[in-house]
């Protein structure tokens, strides 16, 4: 699970875990990175979850796991607990989506509402063409895209390490350039994302908390 924050309309959000989640890292479930912001239409917000790390530009055969159900949660009241859920799970070659809608059950376990008004499927990318597909006003993508997380790897691990006394080089290297990620992209109106509370730090910002988990099949 990546933890999330605020979000509020017209800001970007992104939070990354690329290689330092020990229960999955290097898994089918593991989460790399998720990003939350404002459409190019300003009444729309895109979410985007990246999953597996660090896979080989060309020939991979890296797959969604249809085991690993990602699912995206809204708190629209402030309370860390998820009003509504997005969520995505692969079949044959296909994204299958569902909602926003309330979840029947909270925190770690899931279960996915076929009847849920909100759906939609897209069949999922493998190339450098993006297939994307829309229904309800939500558009959807799923595929294979280049890892858009900067970071010097290496030379994080020699400043922790105390092997770098003069810090983080300037620009630095990227260690995940040139590699892949899989990614699920939903573009959602924001009249389906429920309510906005008052920012906690009082900016007078209408805002609402978003996060990330990725759940395997019991």
């Amino acid at each position: 699970m990546i933890l999330g924050g605020l979000f509020c309309l017209g800001a970007v959000f992104m939070a990354a875990d690329h290689l330092d989640a020990p229960a999955v890292g290097g898994t089918t479930a593991d989460i790399t990175d998720f990003y939350a912001f404002e459409g190019a239409d300003p009444d729309n917000t895109v979410f985007v979850a990246n999953v597996q790390s660090s896979l080989a530009p060309a020939g991979n055969s890296a797959t969604f796991d249809e085991n690993v159900l990602v699912e995206i949660n809204i708190d629209n009241d402030g309370d860390l607990v998820e009003d509504l859920i997005i969520q995505a799970i692969p079949r044959n070659g296909v994204m299958y989506f569902f909602g926003p809608y309330a979840p029947s059950q909270t925190g770690l376990n899931s279960t996915i509402d076929e009847n849920t008004q909100y759906q939609g499927q897209v069949a999922i990318s493998t190339g450098a063409t993006a297939t994307t597909s829309a229904s309800n006003g939500i558009s959807y993508f799923a595929g294979v895209r280049e890892d858009a997380f900067f970071f010097d790897f290496n030379q994080f691990n020699a400043v922790v390490g105390g092997m770098a006394p003069n810090g983080f080089n300037n620009p630095g290297n990227d260690d995940f350039d040139g590699t892949n990620i899989l990614s699920i992209t939903i573009e959602v109106p924001n009249s389906l994302l429920g309510n906005t509370f008052a920012h906690p730090a009082g900016t007078g910002v209408q805002v609402f908390n978003t996060w990330v988990e990725a759940k395997r099949k019991q």
